[in-house]
């Protein structure tokens, strides 16, 4: 018997070329028009879907970090001792960093280049990350764990702490650090954080 499948959504289809485009060539020598010639349409019915290379270059970073945020928020939803969370939550997101930095370097500068420039995929990716880290900062006040009493310093203590980890920008610059120095840093610098927070220091 003959199986059909649905035809992939053209949205879908447009991002994955993009995607390999940008793998290939770097996102300055990626093109709508060379997009539109691979996915078999004009270049004029790919700005139906995204109405300009930054557009779809947005909606590229945006796709690679969704996995990311959300494994973000299911750590902070679980009902693990908050110092624990934290931990999780640097790790995860300084990981996904660097495994991208190291593996699919063009698409981790579409990242880089967002926050580096302000623009709105940066800054909402950022704040996803301060929403999960608030909300864990919350909890572990609430239940005595974090006794730093002005949850807007211990905010602050987290990105100015661990902002080598934290931001792409700096992720990309220590890009050439052996990585298992990186790692040991990062879980280092993540327990000092920690124990401050607690005020264990």
């Amino acid at each position: 018997m003959t199986r059909s499948f649905a035809p992939e959504p053209t949205d879908s289809r447009i991002l994955q070329i993009a995607g390999d485009h940008v793998r290939k060539f770097g996102a300055a020598r990626t093109t709508i028009v060379g997009i539109a010639a691979e996915a078999g349409m004009s270049h004029a019915n790919v700005y139906r879907y995204f109405p300009s290379k930054d557009t779809l270059l947005d909606a590229l970073t945006d796709h690679w970090l969704r996995p990311l945020e959300a494994g973000l928020h299911e750590i902070a939803d679980a009902p693990d001792p908050a110092d624990d969370k934290l931990e999780r939550i640097v790790s995860a997101v300084y990981r996904a960093y660097r495994n991208k930095v190291e593996t699919d370097p063009n698409l981790f500068a579409l990242l880089r280049e967002a926050v580096e420039q302000g623009r709105a995929t940066g800054r909402r990716h950022r704040a996803r990350i301060q929403s999960e880290v608030q909300r864990v900062i919350e909890e572990g006040m609430a239940g005595a764990v974090f006794r730093q009493g002005d949850q807007r310093r211990a905010i602050a203590l987290v990105f100015d702490g661990l902002h080598r980890f934290l931001n792409p920008v700096a992720i990309q610059l220590d890009r050439d650090l052996p990585r298992e120095q990186s790692d040991a840093r990062c879980e280092r610098l993540t327990a000092v954080v920690v124990r401050a927070l607690a005020g264990r220091i």
